[in-house]
């Protein structure tokens, strides 16, 4: 389920055991920052005080860059720098690399929250040689050569950002031997490159691989125009991708190979996914480099170029390829677009058995032309004719919604929901407040269940409710977020809370 979107920008209480600090256009880095009357001036200042535990809250206003590489947090207690209360420009790099509007460098446990940051000699934000560090909410446009990038960066989680025009490259650049990343919910659009670029890179060290990466909501459209990929993976094993949403991209879809990584892409889940190739294009999906043992499930895979299609995979990459439940267009190559067959020559070879030729896609989405990707009907193609073998891994949709809603999983990114029920979105009824004895909640509706986020945005907490009041005590105290949902997952009422000490 996906994490909520949710801003402290409220937050005057801090982490469990830090301080919390504000910088302000009107501060001054004599002050002791721990109001907005005592606020710092710049970022930077901040970025060198801020130690485990400390929150940063940067008001509106321009700033130049900062440089976060001096103190890390920890898994309880991570620095955050949130951009506060208005849009907080990075208006120039910061003064360590001068290439780049933010830049995290060999630190961990670093939450960057909030900030637009545009128009960089290089890259909108850097994170490099680090380990947990959160990338979320960040705008990142028109930079010359990334919206983010990451080199070496071990468990990285870049959610909910916007990175476009990038006039050089790429969008998101995840580099370099780091495994784990988790990239989720971006907007990413109209960069020269690709969308979302993967790449081991052997040359620069480690072993060249990316592993257990999960990419996973994101919507990627308009880019490739100098070529690439929506996501793009050199080097990249068993990985996820899974309820992204490509469409007008240029270039290809989904790409696994090897050229700089140090293996090829093997292992890796591609479910659930939407790509719609623009009619200059190239494939869908495309495997080559002897990236074997990939399943391709439950996608709808429409290419409106020519003659390139749904699939390409190079033939010393078939073996343990797994294709089905997917709608294609009749056009798909086993030997790196040496040979195109339709459909049913394709299903000769073994794969995609309970697949379809996609109808038009006036017949099959409401609002194609506009980039809107749902079901036209209950009665469109991708409604109930994917495979449930997905469903640990794709549990519910691009929205939210759970899946199945039918007896059996749509294709695709979206899961089709034309019920004419009337849920309670009435949150009037719930109460939600805190006392040393722990959270309370009362009023919520039968089967209803809370789930509460730490500063950092970690789950450290998910229980169904009793009817009545009840009170819950989670395992920290300080500032967290608390949702309340009913019993089909809908959220009725989020708070953030500041829990004291028992």
């Amino acid at each position: 389920m996906r994490i909520l979107t949710f801003f402290f920008a409220c937050l005057l209480g801090a982490a469990v055991q830090g301080a919390t600090y504000h910088v302000a256009v009107n501060g001054n880095n004599g002050n002791n920052g721990s109001s907005l009357a005592m606020a710092w001036a710049t970022p930077q200042h901040a970025a060198n005080m801020a130690i485990a535990g400390d929150s940063v809250l940067v008001h509106a206003g321009g700033y130049q860059g900062f440089a976060a590489m001096d103190h890390s947090g920890t898994a309880i207690d991570p620095i955050v720098f949130l951009a506060s209360d208005g849009v907080v420009n990075i208006t120039s790099p910061c003064t360590f690399n001068n290439l780049d509007g933010i830049n995290v460098e060999n630190v961990n446990w670093v939450v960057i929250e909030g900030f637009t940051v545009n128009n960089m000699p290089r890259t909108g934000i850097r994170s490099a040689l680090t380990d947990h560090v959160t990338i979320r909410y960040n705008s990142c446009a028109n930079n010359y050569k990334w919206g983010i990038l990451t080199g070496f960066a071990e468990h990285v989680i870049i959610e909910y950002n916007s990175c476009s025009a990038s006039q050089d490259e790429h969008g998101i650049y995840f580099g370099n031997s780091a495994d784990d990343p988790i990239i989720r919910f971006n907007h990413v659009f109209d960069n020269n490159a690709n969308g979302i670029h993967m790449n081991g890179d052997e040359s620069l060290g480690g072993d060249g691989v990316i592993s257990n990466a999960q990419v996973y909501g994101n919507i990627i459209h308009g880019n490739g125009e100098a070529g690439g990929s929506g996501i793009n993976c050199d080097g990249v094993v068993n990985s996820l991708f899974y309820n992204n949403l490509l469409y007008d991209n240029h270039a290809s879809g989904i790409s696994l190979y090897r050229i700089d990584g140090g293996a090829p892409s093997t292992g890796n889940r591609v479910f659930n996914n939407t790509i719609i190739n623009a009619n200059d294009a190239r494939w869908c999906v495309n495997i080559t480099d002897g990236c074997s043992g990939n399943q391709v499930i439950n996608n709808i895979l429409i290419n409106q170029h020519p003659f390139r299609g749904s699939i390409v995979i190079a033939e010393d990459a078939l073996a343990g390829f797994v294709s089905d439940y997917n709608l294609v267009v009749n056009s798909l190559s086993p030997d790196g677009d040496a040979t195109l067959l339709d459909l049913t020559s394709w299903q000769t070879l073994g794969y995609d058995e309970h697949s379809q030729v996609a109808a038009p896609l006036s017949a099959l989405f409401a609002q194609p032309n506009s980039g809107d990707f749902h079901a036209l009907n209950a009665s469109s193609q991708p409604v109930n004719a994917g495979s449930n073998t997905v469903s640990q891994v794709v549990s519910d949709d691009l929205d939210g919604t759970v899946r199945p809603l039918g007896g059996s999983i749509d294709i695709g990114c979206y899961e089709a929901d034309f019920s004419t029920a009337i849920l309670d979105r009435d949150a009037a009824t719930i109460q939600l407040w805190a006392s040393p004895a722990g959270v309370h909640v009362a009023g919520a509706p039968k089967g209803s269940y809370v789930s509460m986020y730490d500063l950092s945005g970690r789950v450290i907490l998910d229980q169904r409710l009793e009817t009545g009041t009840n009170v819950i005590a989670p395992a920290i105290r300080g500032a967290i977020l608390c949702a309340v949902r009913n019993e089909e997952g809908l959220l009725l009422i989020t708070r953030v809370l500041v829990l004291p000490r028992p």
